[in-house]
């Protein structure tokens, strides 16, 4: 199948949340054998107009994701000389997904639009039009898919399609020293590790040790915390990791706590979960976390730093696990799978199969 996936900027521009998101479809496709085609601000520095890697072909429709204008009027007729399956965007620019819609209309193809982060439903008309014209739009939490639907989108066009793990990676990476409570995050201002810390000060009779994963503006500001409330011997701030040193502390911890604020979706738990964690999150409007901790026996949902420190100590009672089959479902094999089973019922539903 030919994918032409749209978006203004790549990982190659910003490594953020969307970005990775749309290029770990686009590479899981192209390892399926799929020809993807990737249209976005030129990336690279010399003046060919398209570049291989990774098995993609990218096309670079303007020279700088700054030429946005340039970005709407050439991408059409881009996608469309392309001649793909499917048109996939990405909200990462909405009006992108507009111009993504005039390029299949030409194609005479189904257009998909990713949607992972609601703020950037700014009312506008291009927005608008981003919200109505994809054939289908997927959304990576229900959080989310009530936000867009707030913003104007048809409910019957929605669908969540979560971010994936690599179970391989899990079974295969030897668990770490073991560890008791882990949370992972960028240490900024939306990170709230604060419920956690006072959480734990509340367990000092209690024998735990806890890793936090991660680095930010505000790690010195938790640092300091943990000093004051005289629990920072049993704390570990590791910094930055690569994702195979997570695995391997995920495989050996046995809570995971979420705490943050907003989060389109909780990549680093279900990563914690799946590698058999118990997780417990803290609940918050804007953070989508409590989805994945629902109605599961290994997961709890707090609203307090006393509910989380008894959080935790109920989830010492439970078993060890090393990999956590029951999401499975979230191997990022089968999360293709649905993107994949999405563009066959939109081909179908087009008359193209």
């Amino acid at each position: 199948m030919r994918v032409a996936l749209v978006s203004l900027t790549t990982t190659h521009h910003r490594d953020a949340s969307p970005e990775r998101r749309l290029r770990r479809v686009a590479t899981s496709l192209a390892d399926r054998g799929h020809d993807v085609h990737v249209f976005c601000a030129r990336w690279w520095t010399n003046t060919d107009d398209t570049r291989e890697e990774a098995g993609l072909t990218y096309h670079g429709v303007t020279l700088d994701e700054t030429a946005r204008q340039s970005f709407l009027l050439r991408a059409p007729f881009a996608i469309a000389r392309a001649d793909p399956d499917v048109v996939h965007a990405g909200a990462t620019y909405p009006p992108a997904i507009a111009a993504a819609s005039v390029g299949a209309t030409l194609a005479r193809t189904p257009l998909l639009a990713d949607w992972y982060d609601p703020e950037g439903a700014d009312g506008g008309f291009l927005t608008r039009r981003a919200l109505t014209a994809p054939d289908r739009i997927v959304t990576p939490s229900r959080l989310v898919r009530t936000r867009l639907r707030e913003h104007g989108a048809d409910m019957e066009r929605l669908q969540v399609v979560p971010n994936g793990v690599d179970f391989d990676l899990i079974r295969s990476t030897d668990p770490a020293d073991e560890r008791h409570v882990v949370y992972a995050r960028r240490l900024d201002e939306g990170a709230n590790l604060e419920s956690l810390l006072l959480g734990l000060a509340e367990l000092r009779d209690f024998e735990w040790s806890a890793t936090v994963i991660g680095d930010g503006p505000e790690r010195e500001a938790y640092e300091q915390q943990a000093r004051d409330l005289r629990i920072e011997d049993r704390i570990e701030f590791v910094g930055e990791l690569s994702r195979e040193d997570r695995v391997a502390i995920y495989r050996s911890a046995h809570v995971f706590v979420q705490t943050a604020r907003q989060c389109k979706f909780a990549t680093e738990l279900l990563w914690a979960l799946a590698c058999g964690c118990v997780g417990i999150v803290e609940y918050h409007a804007d953070s989508s976390a409590h989805e994945l901790v629902e109605g599961r026996e290994r997961g709890f949902r707090t609203t307090s730093e006393q509910e989380l420190a008894d959080a935790i100590r109920e989830a010492g009672e439970m078993e060890p696990m090393t990999v956590d089959e029951d999401f499975s479902g979230f191997d990022r094999g089968a999360v293709l799978d649905k993107y994949l089973d999405l563009y066959r019922e939109l081909r179908s539903q087009y008359g193209l199969l």
